[in-house]
């Protein structure tokens, strides 16, 4: 067992070297662009300090920015607002309540990257779902609450002067229908403006199919919550800081069901919060998840923009 915990954490800290050196590599070209298109915006008016940072193209958090780079980066074409939420849901013994945030701002901050023109916002840390006693891991909203927040939110980005705002998230739950929803209304009322809102379903629902998958191809056990892709995902970004290596050997939950098939009341369930099996969950499957979602979201925004 030790030597199975020291190769695993060997390997996390391996991947977040490489994540590192991705970033980096990833902020050059689109960066430079957007650059390039801030210049020409301001047309020769005094270089501030805001806009010196942002033609060395380092951020696109809106978080972490402060009003100035914001209304520089504006004036420099990233008129794009991006819109991920997470969740604060238990996720097993073996990994951190808040992952559905902390890959949600890993995801969103590449997307912004490589899309170029556009800002990644602060990821929504609550989701559709329910506080339980037993597993103790989750504060949750209901998908009105939800729909309201993100209504809210999109026409603050807009009042700001982003011209297109996607929403999308790291979470099912029910929540689709609601994203789709928002979309759907707020797209219609500010249309006739020139300013579009837009749904990007792809980065966790296709993805998420598809990996499945793969996992079949490569004989490895798909799952739902908490299982292999999310535990891979969340130790290629996070390593033992995120999942706790020791209880890798414990993550194994009640079994995924066909839909509508109930489970057996003579087996024992196990309700320790995962529904399938990450035992085998590896830095080098969550290297992969994680550039799926980015290029499935990448891709659709690319089409529902006309990019």
């Amino acid at each position: 067992m030790r030597r199975s915990l020291l190769v695993l954490t060997g390997v996390a800290l391996c991947s977040l070297t490489a994540v590192r050196a991705a970033d980096a590599q990833n902020r050059g070209r689109a960066e430079r662009r957007a650059a390039g298109a801030m210049r020409q915006a301001m047309r020769g008016a005094p270089v501030t300090g805001a806009e010196t940072r942002l033609a060395r193209g380092e951020n696109v958090e809106f978080g972490m920015m402060t009003w100035p780079e914001v209304k520089a980066a504006l004036a420099g074409g990233k008129t794009t607002a991006l819109f991920y939420t997470g969740g604060t849901e238990q996720r097993g013994p073996q990994n951190v309540n808040g992952g559905h945030n902390l890959m949600g701002r890993s995801i969103v901050r590449e997307i912004a990257r490589q899309l170029g023109d556009a800002l990644a916002m602060p990821v929504l840390p609550f989701t559709p779902n329910n506080a339980s006693a037993e597993l103790t891991g989750t504060i949750g909203l209901t998908p009105e609450l939800l729909g309201a927040v993100l209504e809210r939110v999109v026409e603050q980005a807009i009042a700001t002067g982003f011209k297109n705002v996607v929403i999308m998230g790291d979470h099912g739950g029910g929540q689709p229908a609601t994203y789709a929803d928002v979309a759907k209304k707020l797209d219609a009322k500010y249309a006739a403006q020139g300013i579009h809102v837009y749904y990007c379903d792809e980065v966790y629902t296709k993805a998420t199919a598809d990996l499945d998958e793969w996992l079949k191809a490569q004989g490895l056990p798909t799952g739902g919550h908490a299982s292999l892709i999310d535990t891979s995902t969340m130790l290629y970004l996070g390593g033992s800081e995120w999942v706790r290596l020791e209880e890798l050997p414990n993550a194994e939950g009640d079994p995924v069901l066909p839909r509508g098939q109930r489970p057996d009341p003579s087996t024992p369930r196990k309700n320790n919060g995962i529904t399938g099996d990450g035992r085998k969950s590896s830095a080098e499957i969550g290297k992969k998840a994680f550039d799926l979602r980015v290029e499935y979201a990448l891709r659709q925004i690319r089409q529902l923009t006309g990019r």
